[in-house]
């Protein structure tokens, strides 16, 4: 939606977007794209947290994932989206305050430790955005391939 938007006010240039979620089995994927604004329009990191703890509270299964999704809009109108994930789970309480948003919740299998206290460059190596980016690289070079 946000790249056909833009891609209405850039004539005959290529447009990107991304967005991107925290999605939680137990939630059924909740937040996913609402994210953001799961708690309210006004509310903060720290109410999103809280929010997500105690809908948390009593849930076995803690399975979440961060994804993005990306799209591309050729000036011709194509359009080639991407997508990339993280797979983790929610912690029982926030380690760590770096990041933002529910990174202090998100522990993250790959790397062993919650986003709240990964550096940026440990982030970064399984970031879902860089996925994404990656995946939507590999078709754009065959698309261009062919």
């Amino acid at each position: 939606i946000k790249a056909r938007a833009v891609s209405l006010l850039c004539d005959d240039m290529p447009v990107i977007a991304d967005d991107s979620g925290l999605c939680i089995d137990a939630l059924d994927g909740a937040p996913g794209l609402y994210s953001a604004r799961f708690a309210g329009e006004e509310a903060t990191d720290e109410d999103r947290n809280k929010k997500i703890l105690k809908l948390m509270e009593n849930e076995e299964n803690r399975h979440a994932y961060y994804i993005a999704s990306v799209a591309f809009i050729f000036p011709d109108g194509r359009e080639i989206t991407a997508e990339g994930k993280v797979e983790g789970e929610i912690m029982t309480k926030e380690e760590g305050t770096g990041g933002f948003g529910y990174d202090p919740l998100f522990y993250c299998t790959e790397i062993g430790k919650s986003f709240g206290v990964a550096t940026p460059e440990e982030k970064n190596a399984v970031s879902h955005r860089g996925r994404a980016l990656k995946n939507l690289c590999e078709i754009l070079k065959k698309e261009m391939e062919e």
